[in-house]
């Protein structure tokens, strides 16, 4: 099969959004419930899905390129991400020239950003302005998520519209134990009302004994996240905060600059692709599953 293949990908869905999404009651006190619901249709309505893409990563050089099944992991991202009912338009932003290629080969749109972009959200950022329609909410899709359920997709961008005190997104599942002290499972701990608190490459909560407590629900980050697209450009703008440098992740800036982020919990497996070894984990897998 080519490496450029435009089959699509066809998927039984195994995955429930868990966590019910209400809006602030500060905002329906401001703004009046019904007002608020008569107008929820128009709310930050207009929603494009991007899929950074560098090839100079750090961990696993070219990643977006690699094969899975016969397909580049790029292309299977995209027909997945192209299965949710939210977006409007799908892009593929990168900064390099074989990765827009092989993307042009299967369909998908592609906008050339700057090598600069120092992370995903920067990335996205750029590609909107570069865009010939605005649109309200952005999703950040990971490319290194080739079997991303699109119902995520769409729950982060209804859990956007739905909280306007929030200007970003993002979901969560729940962790595997072997997993708690892996630095490239982000963990997240939110509050009652389904905002995040804090995300860490650490086990969040760490309690005295410093193991795993089998009776804690600890939540792995899946990493797609939405924003609001008037947000975006600010990000940029914001300085780089000690917290974030420290666990070098983009959402802690977002945070230590007092913006609210909004939650959702999801029943899914993450399989993300962080280190070559984990090409043959997710082929497993897609195997088992008759995924072709």
């Amino acid at each position: 099969m080519s490496m450029c293949s435009s089959s699509s990908v066809s998927l039984s869905t195994k995955s429930w959004i868990v966590h019910s999404i209400v809006a602030g009651a500060a905002i329906a006190a401001a703004i009046g419930a019904g007002a608020y619901l008569g107008r929820y249709r128009k709310f930050r309505s207009r929603v494009v899905g991007i899929i950074p893409a560098r090839y100079a990563s750090s961990r696993f050089e070219g990643k977006p390129l690699v094969n899975i099944l016969g397909k580049p992991m790029i292309q299977r991202t995209w027909e997945r991400a192209k299965l949710a009912s939210t977006l409007d338009h799908i892009v593929v932003a990168t900064d390099d020239e074989k990765i827009a290629e092989c993307c042009r080969g299967f369909g998908a749109d592609v906008v050339m950003t700057s090598e600069s972009c120092r992370n995903g959200t920067e990335r996205c950022n750029e590609a909107l302005q570069k865009l010939d329609k605005k649109y309200d909410v952005v999703v950040n899709i990971q490319g290194d998520e080739p079997l991303i359920e699109p119902e995520i997709i769409d729950g982060i961008v209804k859990a956007l519209q739905a909280a306007p005190d929030a200007v970003f997104s993002t979901a969560v599942t729940a962790l595997k134990p072997e997993d708690a002290f892996d630095p490239n499972r982000v963990k997240c701990v939110v509050d009652n009302r389904g905002y995040a608190i804090y995300f860490s490459r650490g086990l969040i909560p760490y309690n005295k004994t410093g193991k795993v407590n089998p009776q804690f629900p600890y939540m792995l980050h899946l990493g797609i996240q939405s924003y609001d697209s008037k947000f975006l450009k600010i990000y940029p703008e914001l300085q780089p905060t000690p917290l974030q440098l420290e666990e070098d992740l983009e959402q802690l800036k977002v945070l230590e600059n007092g913006y609210k982020m909004k939650v959702i919990k999801v029943d899914h497996e993450a399989h993300g692709v962080d280190i070559p070894e984990d090409v043959e984990k997710i082929e497993t897998l897609m195997r088992e599953r008759s995924i072709s």
